[in-house]
């Protein structure tokens, strides 16, 4: 018998986007990242750059949802109001640092001047994997791609607990 697919929730953090400035590029790339990479994407959500509301979402898709992975894009930069790993922090248990590692050192290449001014983390709630990604649409692939390989056994990991 197959295991059942990974269900995965997507949100977005942008304070600007989820007033209506422009068009969110950074949700649909990372949904189909994730899809790719076979996860049933559940939901996408656009949200304000504040850390309870963030921390909020993350515990709602990880215990009353029950997605194995919730994917951040946005909010992981220098700017006083960039508070997704902040809020992140709040709602995780553990944090899984090589993913974000991983994610920072993927983008080197293409950033070289900036690469290292990420400061997105990763980790886990009970059996939930929680990923900061980039605000950036073409940094959400750089950065999957460092990720996507690994995603799977991680995620089975954490269904095994």
């Amino acid at each position: 018998m197959s295991e059942p697919p990974f269900r995965a929730a997507v949100i977005v953090v942008s304070t600007s986007k989820a007033a209506g400035d422009g068009e969110d590029e950074s949700g649909p790339r990372l949904r189909a990242l994730l899809e790719e990479a076979g996860c049933e994407v559940i939901a996408v959500e656009l949200i304000t750059d504040e850390r309870e509301l963030i921390a909020g979402r993350l515990r709602f898709f990880a215990d009353e949802e029950g997605c194995d992975l919730i994917a951040t894009t946005g909010g992981t930069g220098l700017s006083p109001d960039d508070v997704t790993p902040e809020a992140t922090r709040d709602a995780i248990d553990r944090e899984a640092p090589g993913i974000a590692e991983a994610m920072r050192l993927a983008s080197r290449e293409h950033v070289p001047r900036h690469w290292m001014l990420s400061r997105g983390v990763a980790g886990s709630r009970g059996r939930t994997l929680v990923i900061n990604f980039p605000g950036n649409p073409n940094a959400i692939e750089q950065a999957g791609a460092a990720v996507t390989p690994s995603l799977g056994h991680a995620l089975g990991l954490l269904r095994r607990q």
